[in-house]
């Protein structure tokens, strides 16, 4: 029999979502697990959503779209890309895709030939090197160090372009970190991609989740010459709660976008009209709903960074935006808990999942070695919980 195709042998499951389904698991066989392992709201879609959805139901809005989304979820897309981000757009340049994962898979498609370069800042949010290499591009990773933020510089930027880089992959606000990039560091970054011609992926999903003040600029805002240059990449799962509608939009240049609805009309064709229909009623409804969780993420990061902070042998920074906190975990490494010795951020995760009943994610998988990934994406009780239990777990 002859191999599997060697792109798709390659490909590595989801660390997230492995730990995930490990808790999930747990639970179902009745062990009590604090799980901070997935990356999802935790709140219900707001009720004005769900009615829109019921609506197109009754109203028989059940078939096939065109492949690259309904004209009215483009429009919707643009007014509130234009309220929120100060972005001009028309709908031809407007591409809806079956989440904003699919997203990232489309743009990669649309611009990486096979054994074209793609930076990707380190850490990472898992996906981003797998789509990489299924698009059979190269990942380049440039490493940005908590002592930086975790976020890249224009010079680190700029050493790491060749003559094959295609594009660079950035993530505003950050997944796993929470980092978000001021604007003069965007613009320092924006400049060299301007002068290496090169293309940048901006997926910005959490672009509304951000704290303390912090403001989101988009990249693609940062001039013509960018906006041209830039794949940006958004979606209703974080901001709104609909993470199971699964609706993502891309927003480029005419023939990107042309290109990649192409694409889209011979692999997956339209997302779901009901989704579709929901999302409209999300993008051009109330935002109140956005600012109330909003809220509620703010005060558990604070409660959740001041308690990972106040324990003996761990740490974090204070994300400004996303629902995720980075712990440091350097000063575990060698030790001792019920009898297993820890030697990596793995092996760290696997005892305080077994032995604490609380589950977070290996930092190794997000190119993040010697840190946890915890989701604030859970109540404020199971927070409480959890951070208990690893104040618990620490002193054994």
């Amino acid at each position: 029999m002859k191999k599997i195709a060697r792109i798709a042998s390659a490909v590595q499951v989801s660390s997230t979502m492995a730990v995930d389904v490990l808790a999930k698991q747990m639970k179902a066989d009745g062990v009590d697990v604090a799980s901070f392992a997935a990356g999802e709201p935790d709140f219900n879609t707001p009720a004005h959503i769900k009615a829109a959805a019921e609506r197109a139901i009754a109203g028989n809005v059940t078939r096939y779209t065109p492949a690259s989304g309904t004209m009215e979820l483009k429009q919707a897309v643009c007014r509130r890309m234009r309220e929120d981000c100060g972005l001009d757009y028309e709908p031809s340049q407007v591409v809806v895709t079956s989440g904003a994962k699919h997203c990232v898979y489309i743009a990669l498609r649309a611009l990486v030939d096979p054994g074209d370069e793609v930076i990707l800042p380190a850490p990472f949010w898992v996906s981003y090197l797998e789509l990489i290499k299924m698009a059979g591009g190269e990942p380049v990773l440039v490493t940005a160090p908590e002592c930086a933020g975790f976020k890249i510089t224009a010079g680190q930027l700029s050493a790491a372009i060749t003559s094959k880089t295609k594009a660079l992959i950035l993530n505003n606000p950050g997944n796993p970190t929470g980092m978000v990039y001021s604007k003069g560091e965007l613009e320092a970054i924006a400049r060299v991609c301007v002068e290496k011609d090169i293309y940048v992926i901006c997926d910005e999903i959490y672009y509304g989740l951000l704290y303390g003040g912090a403001k989101c600029v988009s990249f693609a805002s940062l001039g013509e010459d960018v906006k041209e240059r830039t794949i940006l990449i958004n979606g209703v799962s974080k901001s709104y709660a609909m993470t199971g509608w699964r609706i993502g939009y891309l927003l480029s240049n005419r023939e990107i976008a042309k290109v990649m609805g192409n694409f889209l009309s011979h692999s997956t064709g339209s997302p779901s009209s009901v989704s579709q229909a929901a999302s409209v009623a999300a993008l051009t409804g109330s935002q109140d709903c956005v600012e109330e969780m909003r809220r509620a993420f703010e005060e558990r990061r604070n409660y959740m960074v001041a308690r990972v902070n106040a324990m003996d042998g761990v740490s974090c920074l204070m994300p400004e935006g996303a629902f995720y906190i980075m712990m440091n975990i350097e000063q575990q490494l060698g030790r001792t808990f019920h009898g297993e010795l820890i030697r990596s951020d793995f092996d760290f995760a696997s005892a305080l999942l077994r032995h604490g009943l609380v589950a977070a994610v290996p930092g190794s998988g997000f190119g993040a070695p010697n840190f946890l990934r915890w989701s604030y994406a859970a109540s404020l009780e199971t927070i409480k919980r959890g951070m208990d239990r690893l104040e618990g777990f620490l002193m054994g």
